[in-house]
This record gives C-alpha cells, structure tokens and sequence, in this order.
C-alpha cells in the first residue's frame, strides 16, 4: 500500500512537471512577443539611465535623489516570486487535500482503516463522503445517491407488500423501507457491504431435485436475495420473474438486519449462516409469517397462482397435477431454511459457436426449466439448474457432438420422423463406434491408421478428420435454411422458429421417477439464432425449446475454466 501511495506521490510530481512543461511550451510561443517587449525596454532605458521607468512598472517611485532603489528591488522580486514555480512536493503529506481524496478514493477498502493510523491529517480526511462513495460504486456496483435515493433500486410494486384479508378478498399495502435521511456511505460499505461481500454472485438452493437460481446483489442500500423463477409454462420468451426471498438492510447506523421476505405477510427475523467456502444458509426465525388464514389450501392455490399462473382445475392431465402437486408438498416444507452452493456463469471464448450462459427451456410435464450451455473444445453441454423427480438440477441433461454437423433435408422430408430418425442414428451409430475404438484399440488401429495416411479416396467420415483434438469441425454458418417439426413430434409451445442457422448431433438424458435407470438417448440440437435453441429428443418424440436469460448477472464470472469444470461435476455429484 506505501508502495503504491510513493507512486501515486511520483505521478504527482510527474503531472506538475508536466504542467511546467507546459507553461514553458506556452512562453516558447509567444517568444517573438516577448523579445520585441524586450527590446523596447532596453531601449527606453537607454534613453532613461536614472531608472525612472523601472520605477513606474515596478509600481514605484523614486524616493529622494538615489531613494528608489530598495523599493523598487522589493517590486522586482515580489513580481519573480509571483512567477515562480511552488516546489515540488516531497511526500504526500505535502498534497493538497482533494489530491489526497482522489488517491484514497482509488485504493481497496479494505486498506483505508489502515491508511487512517498513519496520521491524524490522513484519518480526517478519510471521513470524506467521496472517497466512501466511490468505493461503494466501484467493488459493489452501488450507484444511487443516498441523499435522494427514494425507491432504493425496487420498483414501486416491490417496495410494498400486500396484506390480504382472505375473507374479502382485499387489503393493504404496507411499505417496506426504513428511514435513511442520516445514513453515509461509509457506515453502508463497513457495516452492510463488506461484511456480507462473500453471499453476492450467483447460487443453487439445495432443494433436492427441484434445484433454483438465486442471485444475491446490493441493490442499493439492500443486499437481496432474488429467486430467479421461469415464466409461465409454456411461454418460453417471456422475461424471467423474481421473488426476493431475504433481505440485508441498516435499519439502525451501525448495525445490518437479516430479514426474511418469504411468505405475504411482509419482512420479518431471519439470519445468515457463512461457514464453509462459496455456501451458506439462510435461516427464518418467525415461519408463522409463512401461514395463511385459509390453512394448507389456500397456500397451495397461492403458490399454484405464482408458479403455474393457474389453478388446479385448468391443469387436465393428471400426471402434470400429480407433478404440481408433489413440488408443492416438498418445496414448501423448507420454509426458506435453505443451504446455498455457489455457481458461476460459463467463461466464453471466441471460438464458441454462441455465447455460452443460462437459458430457459420446455421440459413437458415438469413445465419450464433454467438450464446453463457451455462449451468445452468440440462438446457443446446443457447442465440443469432446475431440475424435476426424473432428471434433477445439477445434471448432465444435453450433450452435443459440435464435430458432427446433421444437413437437414428440403421441408417435405423434414415432416417424416423416419427420415430424420435415420439421419441422427447414423450419426449416433458412428459416434458409438468411434467411442469404442477408443476404449479399445484393436492390433490392427496402427496398420489402418498408415494405410489411411497413403491416400484414399474415401470421402472421411462426418466428424474430426483434419480437426486438431478438442477443436470444433464447424465453419462459419451458413445462410438460414427452413425447418419444421416432424409430425408426431409433441411440441409444448407451437410457436417456434422455422428457420434454423446449423443442427448437429446429440444425446440427452432421460431417466425414471427418482433418477432411476438414467440412460443417454439421441436427438437433434437445431440453433435457431444467437439466442434460441432447440432438441429433438427422437426416444420420446418431444421437442425443447430454449430461449436466453437476458438479466444482468454480476459477481458471477468463472476465474478460469478448470475451476467451472470442477463446478459441473460437483453440481452433479449434489443429487446423483
């Protein structure tokens, strides 16, 4: 830290060095000016030896027959001293004080208790507001002003909750917010920010198969938990909807409240828990505020309104009620007592084929789901987030072979499911094969190998020839080329693109009720454009489709993809 305050010093000096430089350059142009004033000085003193004029520029007078002089030196140096260059500052002490704001403002916060014990100049100036700001902006995002911030990052819907009377069917809204006239940003950043630094970023809740993405940010003078849930089966475009399920707040100067936001009867007690590395858990200390009047019942029909936007009795298929039905029974009896692990966002390379990220896709009867497309040399992997009784979050639900590009036929052919069953199990069969010879290489794979380098003409087979290992095979996309579902194929949302970019070859992952029997089955991955894809999966004649999420995620991103690798297999070892 001394090291960088030295620097910071030299740069100072440096830019006064510079602005002398720059003065010298202004007196360099104006040069002619200044030589000709020259001259018609020596000239009028020529012509005035007793130094008169000097006097009358000087500003004084002559005072008796030699008097003057004295004077007038006290004038000539009095006007060099104006001119003079202030000297260079020798240590930071000597800064001026808004030099010395700007240079804390850019140091870490966590360095700033420390600075204060250097000097009682240091620590006064530390209780600038600025520098408190600027750090509150630049490790956490925060960017409203505490003096005028009325809404705190919340919409007007969200600033209040409603406390509905069951009976009447109406109620009241009550405000959520505290009073912070006298609140500063640094009581925020010591107090709320920095203590609770480790819970901002992105989660999974550990709630069995059923999974959940939550995203905790500082919003601004709140930390919230947000629940990022699907929307409404079976619009899958639509935008994601939140559900603050906690909330971290100043209610007094000194002093940070965890409060719990589940339930419809506004905040109340919880805590936070922060013990092994990238977990914790969040704890209610009131579940009464989760009842309602109605009992059970009417928390399922609320729950079912908020989750499915609709009642029981407009859900006709009895497999799905039985689904819906058993999520309710199981999600509800954690009363937000949950324990969160930390997940990243998939790192991008320029290489991808799209930008990797999360989407959300149709999974059938288990309605819509949040799922993360990364990419890892010439595979291409769908990894659920939230999950169902048969597949749960955490797994392995789509691989695709990017080495195996499926050239679709014209749109007649494209209606047969046999024709396009015969295009991906041929590909499906070769894949096999190749992951056979891997296992096990033949006495013979040398002699075929050289045989093969002699020159055949043999067209290679659809996958990696001339590829370098862990590279993709595909080129640049072609222009966009008609598509259609094959009749048969149940799609949950009619409404798809039919046109496509490129499709290629791959499996996903079916199983039994309780993860049983998990098997991988072939299909088609069909990139729509840059932000819609979709599977086939030929086994169970279904279609997915796959739209991205578009919110902004922060404190997300992957330190390097060893560690996201490490981060998939974990995720699936939760609820294998």
């Amino acid at each position: 830290m001394l090291l960088r305050m030295a620097v910071c010093a030299r740069l100072c000096g440096a830019g006064q060095t510079r602005c002398r430089q720059s003065q010298a350059d202004q007196e360099s142009d104006s040069e002619m000016d200044m030589d000709e004033e020259e001259e018609r000085v020596v000239g009028k003193m020529k012509d005035d030896p007793d130094g008169s004029s000097c006097h009358k520029t000087c500003g004084a007078g002559p005072s008796g027959a030699g008097g003057g002089s004295g004077v007038a030196g006290f004038g000539c140096e009095d006007s060099a001293s104006a001119c003079a260059v202030p000297p260079r500052p020798q240590s930071l002490l000597d800064l001026p004080p808004e030099l010395l704001v700007e240079i804390f403002a850019s140091l870490s916060g966590t360095a700033l208790p420390n600075l204060a014990l250097v000097c009682k100049k240091f620590r006064q100036i530390l209780n600038t507001e600025t520098i408190w700001r600027r750090r509150c902006t630049e490790e956490f995002g925060m960017k409203d002003d505490l003096r005028k911030m009325e809404i705190v990052g919340m919409s007007s819907r969200e600033l209040y909750v409603k406390r509905v009377n069951p009976q009447v069917k109406s109620g009241r809204f009550v405000k959520l917010l505290p009073d912070y006239e006298h609140m500063d940003y640094r009581d925020v950043y010591t107090h709320l920010l920095h203590p609770y630094r480790h819970i901002l970023g992105l989660w999974q809740p550990d709630i069995g198969p059923y999974g959940g993405l939550l995203n905790v940010v500082a919003d601004g003078l709140f930390i919230i938990g947000w629940m990022y849930l699907p929307p409404h089966d079976p619009r899958v475009e639509d935008p994601m909807r939140r559900r603050p399920l906690f909330r971290i707040h100043m209610w007094e100067k000194n002093k940070a409240t965890v409060e719990c936001m589940y339930g419809h009867k506004g905040p109340h007690k919880g805590d936070i828990q922060t013990g092994k590395k990238d977990e914790f858990s969040t704890k209610c200390n009131q579940t009464d505020h989760h009842r309602m009047p109605g009992g059970r019942q009417e928390e399922f029909r609320t729950w079912l309104e908020e989750e499915w936007g609709r009642t029981l009795e407009d859900i006709f298929h009895e497999h799905m009620q039985e689904l819906i039905l058993m999520k309710f029974i199981y999600t509800s009896q954690y009363d937000n007592c949950l324990t969160y692990r930390r997940i990243y966002l998939p790192p991008c390379l320029p290489s991808d084929l799209i930008q990797p990220g999360l989407f959300k896709g149709t999974y059938g009867s288990h309605g819509l789901e949040i799922i993360m497309l990364s990419f890892h040399g010439s595979k291409a992997k769908v990894t659920k987030l939230t999950g169902d009784p048969n597949v749960p979050a955490g797994q392995l639900t789509l691989e695709i072979d990017l080495n195996r590009p499926v050239h679709l036929p014209d749109l007649e052919q494209q209606r047969n499911i046999e024709e396009l069953s015969r295009l991906v199990l041929g590909e499906h069969e070769e894949a096999q094969r190749g992951m056979q010879a891997q296992d096990t290489p033949s006495e013979g794979s040398e002699a075929g190998l050289a045989q093969g380098s002699e020159g055949s003409d043999e067209a290679p087979p659809t996958g990696a020839e001339g590829v370098e290992p862990g590279a993709c095979a595909y080129v640049s996309p072609p222009e966009l080329q008609p598509f259609v579902l094959p009749l048969g194929v149940m799609a949950r949302n009619e409404v798809y693109p039919r046109t496509c970019k490129m499709c290629f070859y791959g499996t996903g992952l079916i199983a039994g009720h309780g993860f049983t029997s998990p098997e991988r089955t072939p299909g088609l991955f069909v990139l729509f454009d840059d932000d819609r894809f979709g599977f086939i999966w030929l086994e169970l004649k279904s279609f997915s489709l796959y739209s991205r999420l578009t919110d902004q995620l922060s404190h997300a991103q992957i330190p390097s993809m060893e560690r996201f690798e490490s981060m998939l297999c974990n995720m699936q070892s939760w609820t294998s």
